[in-house]
């Protein structure tokens, strides 16, 4: 099933996610019940995550390697990842999470300028209606 998600960043015009649970049904789960929560927002070259969230899921069939827009979960550091491109350990062509995640769903509306934003910024993740 899919589920759009809105994650809502002071001075900025947010950002929606669309959740699906067809790779990992119990993180995508977990996630939709903890809703809604706040959490600090880090930028890791071209990825945006978030503190270690209300979350609490080992690999659910984990990738080490994920496409541009990609939404995931990191078991190792508890955050949720958004992908907008290279992280500092990625090689060219691919992008490189700091270890393996489990795959939720993609970004909607992808606008890398939400890069210059999003550090230390408290976030809300919300159900959208």
């Amino acid at each position: 099933m899919k589920y759009m998600i809105q994650i809502d960043i002071p001075n900025s015009a947010g950002v929606t996610l669309e959740l699906n649970d067809e790779n990992s049904p119990k993180t995508v789960k977990s996630l939709l019940d903890n809703l809604p929560f706040i959490l600090e927002l880090n930028v890791w070259g071209d990825e945006i995550y978030t503190s270690s969230s209300p979350i609490t899921m080992s690999e659910e069939n984990a990738k080490s390697q994920v496409s541009l827009n990609d939404v995931a979960y990191w078991p190792e550091g508890k955050a949720i990842c958004l992908f907008y491109g290279p992280t500092p350990m990625s090689k060219p062509d691919e992008i490189i999470p700091a270890s393996p995640v489990n795959m939720i769903g993609k970004i909607i509306n992808p606008d890398k300028s939400i890069l210059d934003n999003a550090e230390g910024k408290l976030a809300s993740f919300r159900l959208k209606s």
